[in-house]
């Protein structure tokens, strides 16, 4: 709406619904944080579920069972996590494309002379976006549950037996 058309108090109305989007903004950032945290928090209970059935000396085609529904669990996790991210990277986005189209109409652009100063035309990039990098984190923990679960099929299906060995070794469960 113009701001002829809106009446007299368009500025400080325009001024509020800029303060609650920058609000929001940050918010979906903690979120995302908190999410990261979740996702993680519940990657190393796998693997610390792992370690102790190690350390109690599962072994066997129990063992090799344990890998497969861990490794299977860990495999969702990993892909639900990269696919969230995704999400909250854009809903961030949009949120701040909205930002800069208000603070063309206020006095000054704050985040939009920040990424000019962070991100120039011309010269080196004064800013890495974490968000790139926290990308990859799911999907190297899926490449690691999808090698725990070649793992176990290959010890299921081949009858390896004393499949906890080789892993044993790893986390000091045999002497």
């Amino acid at each position: 709406m113009e701001p002829e058309n809106y009446g007299d108090n368009y500025q400080a109305h325009l001024m509020d619904q800029y303060k609650l989007y920058v609000e929001m903004a940050d918010r979906i950032s903690q979120r995302r944080d908190q999410s990261n945290r979740f996702y993680a928090g519940l990657v190393s209970a796998i693997i610390a579920l792992l370690v102790v059935m190690g350390r109690l000396g599962v072994s066997g085609n129990s063992w090799s069972i344990a890998l497969l529904a861990a490794g299977l669990l860990g495999a969702s996790l990993s892909v639900i996590w990269f696919i969230n991210l995704g999400s909250y990277r854009a809903l961030n986005s949009a949120k701040f494309r909205v930002i800069n189209e208000m603070e063309s109409q206020l006095p000054y652009a704050g985040y939009t002379e920040e990424w000019a100063y962070l991100r120039p035309v011309e010269g080196p990039a004064r800013y890495f976006q974490l968000t790139r990098i926290e990308r990859y984190v799911p999907l190297l923990i899926l490449a690691l549950f999808v090698g725990i679960v070649a793992y176990s099929i290959y010890s299921l299906v081949y009858g390896y037996g004393y499949a906890a060995e080789p892993t044993a070794y790893l986390i000091g469960g045999v002497q």
